[in-house]
């Protein structure tokens, strides 16, 4: 289970900002680091840093050191401006990024939009001119036919002149074909097909997805997810029973092993509580009370690493986190947090305490021991 690095150093100028992590207690040789233009995340076991940046960076040309047990970044802003912040506000990120988002592919939209329609006009006043062009042509054209057939008409009419006996009349003789220039008044019309549009590419980066899911969203299915996973781990039985021939029939049983634990544990021998836990991991261990209790066993044994430890696998099994496991959760920080504490590690001590504070506020026990970690970091005295 990674330990979430909480503690950062920044500053910026209009064009960069300065990023520094340091890493206590771990020699940083190499770090797997993820960066984009708007995410970044840094891995250096057994810590682990995240964040969402306010704006977006040049992540191309954006560095990174290691020294000295510290980490430092120069991120380059895309944009020179001042920031309010280095990641955005919690439980507004994932809507200002969509929203952002949303705009840009809007601008873009319309953007194509204008383009296409400037195009359609030119292309429909083309087509006019062409148009009104031909049918100028044409008319000359059938102008001049009509102007030719009527010389030939009146060719045609002195030939066929014949003159009567006694009189000076002449009779026309009948010609065929007067009418045949009627096939010229048809106007054909030729097709044009508009030209083809250019070609471009439209980028689009999606809102990075990550669980839990934003509130505005129904819990229906992370509740039934959650109610599923315990029912499954119920029917889980991990160990080969043929090795726990010698058990009696409730031992075999994980819930019975939990509640014989408890009741060790109540009574003040951690050890066969621990003991009872053990065979219950043994039997299931997909069941994360089984953990979160055997820590609290551990705290009292002084067993710190192992304290530590079974807490994150609590934590681990607590998904997806819903109010049926809040108080689980809690108990899993604390203990995890208290762990870290005697271990000097007051840092990831406090970061899990606040970790509880944010799913319980209202526990005064919980934010008065969080005060008291953040003096014994700070070097001041405490209140009386």
């Amino acid at each position: 289970m990674p330990v979430w690095l909480r503690e950062f150093r920044w500053r910026q100028t209009p064009a960069a900002v300065y990023l520094s992590l340091p890493l206590r207690g771990v020699r940083a040789t190499s770090a797997n680091i993820f960066c984009t233009d708007q995410y970044l995340k840094v891995s250096v076991p057994p810590f682990l840093f995240e964040a969402i940046l306010y704006a977006p960076i040049d992540d191309t040309n954006s560095t990174a050191k290691i020294g000295n047990g510290t980490i430092f970044f120069t991120l380059y802003k895309k944009e020179v401006a001042m920031w309010d912040y280095l990641t955005l506000p919690n439980g507004l990120s994932f809507k200002q990024l969509e929203e952002a988002e949303r705009k840009r592919i809007e601008g873009l939209k319309e953007k194509e939009r204008q383009k296409v329609t400037k195009e359609l006009e030119l292309w429909r006043k083309e087509q006019k001119d062409t148009e009104k062009q031909k049918r100028v042509q044409k008319e000359e054209e059938l102008h001049q036919e009509v102007e030719q057939l009527k010389e030939k008409k009146k060719e045609e009419i002195n030939k066929a002149e014949i003159p009567n006996e006694g009189t000076s009349e002449t009779r026309l003789k009948p010609t065929k074909g007067c009418a045949s220039f009627s096939m010229f008044s048809e106007n054909v019309k030729e097709e044009r097909l508009p030209a083809p549009r250019s070609a471009a590419t439209i980028k689009v980066n999606f809102t990075p997805r990550v669980f839990p899911t934003a509130l505005r969203e129904s819990r229906v299915a992370e509740e039934e997810e959650w109610l599923r996973k315990q029912a499954e781990a119920r029917r889980t039985i991990n160990a080969d029973l043929s090795e726990l021939e010698d058990l009696k029939e409730e031992e075999k049983n994980p819930d019975w092993l939990k509640d014989k634990g408890n009741k060790m544990f109540a009574t003040g021998n951690y050890l066969a509580a621990v003991n009872a836990y053990n065979l219950a991991v043994r039997l299931n261990n997909k069941l994360p009370l089984l953990y979160l209790n055997r820590a609290a066993c551990h705290l009292k044994l002084r067993n710190l690493h192992k304290a530590v430890e079974d807490s994150s696998k609590a934590l681990e099994l607590l998904t997806p986190p819903v109010p049926d496991n809040e108080n689980a959760r809690v108990k899993a920080y604390v203990r995890r947090g208290t762990a870290f504490c005697q271990l000097e590690l007051f840092t990831e001590g406090l970061q899990d305490y606040e970790a509880a504070l944010k799913i319980n506020p209202k526990n005064k026990t919980i934010e008065k021991d969080a005060e008291k970690i953040r003096h014994l970091i700070q070097g001041t005295p405490q209140d009386s």
